[in-house]
């Protein structure tokens, strides 16, 4: 019955030491004795033999970054593609989107998604809560899709704005917004996953109607652009051709007028 009292190895570890401070010569003191002490539980530490020898195992250990602070307490500042990492203190000039006067196509084609939006109507800064605004629509117009969208374009241009009815001067003003600049036929949005080409040209429509501009839809493999003008069917050498090249045979040299058909030529003013 003292068993059922006895729950931990330490308890009975103390019994065997209290019976054992007295001298009891009883048969009975004796029986209990040697129950106690087939109860008690000595904690022998065995150890595993090591394999691997000492050299080896100290060429195992990874050798750590030094003087790195594992946490921060401050909040993270990366930034995304809607709001840069940079100050919003550090004043930044209006700009002009980039002209490829050079015939350069980057940025007109397909290059991660199936599907893309091509700005075709001309050069302009689009806000960030506009390009927020058509995510949100692509997200709600695919809900439940497989798919991936990606953004071509990053707002890292910061507006100024001084207000409404001020005087002129008195500084550049203060920080209103993010803006992207977006060039003339530059691809703005991306998307490749398990959807339907009809699906996507919805989401697309429903996108090109709430950004600013006139927008087309597009696929992966499209030719590119430059300018204004599409390469299908022409390559870029064409183009930076002075003029086109003319044959010797279709030239026909230009008869010049005689005396005597300019004299015998009556002027239209008489009558």
């Amino acid at each position: 019955m003292l068993t059922d009292y006895l729950l931990t190895v330490t308890h009975i570890d103390k019994a065997v030491d209290y019976f054992d401070s007295y001298d009891m010569r009883s048969t009975t003191s004796s029986c209990l004795l040697g129950a106690f002490r087939s109860l008690k539980i000595t904690h022998t530490p065995t150890t595993r033999p090591s394999i691997i020898s000492s050299a080896a195992a100290a060429s195992q250990t990874i050798a750590g970054p030094q003087n790195v602070r594992l946490f921060s307490a401050s909040a993270s500042m990366a930034g995304n593609w809607l709001e840069p990492q940079t100050d919003r203190k550090k004043k930044m000039m209006k700009g002009r989107p980039r002209v490829p006067t050079g015939g350069s196509t980057k940025g007109t084609t397909v290059v991660w998604g199936d599907y893309g939006l091509r700005m075709i109507d001309h050069h302009r800064r689009i806000s960030a809560q506009q390009l927020k605004i058509a995510e949100d629509t692509i997200k709600g117009r695919l809900r439940g899709q497989k798919y991936r969208l990606y953004k071509r374009i990053c707002c890292n241009v910061g507006v100024f704005v001084s207000g409404n009815e001020m005087r002129m001067g008195k500084g550049k003003g203060g920080f209103d917004h993010w803006a992207a600049r977006v060039a003339v036929n530059q691809i703005v949005l991306e998307l490749r996953g398990v959807v339907h080409e009809q699906v996507v040209r919805d989401a697309f429509r429903l996108v090109g109607h709430k950004l600013p501009g006139q927008y087309e839809f597009v696929k992966k493999g499209e030719p590119p652009v430059v300018g204004i003008t599409k390469l299908d069917g022409i390559t870029l050498e064409d183009l930076k051709r002075p003029r086109r090249k003319v044959s010797a045979e279709t030239l026909h040299p230009i008869s010049l007028p005689t005396e005597g058909s300019e004299a015998s030529r009556t002027p239209l003013d008489l009558p």
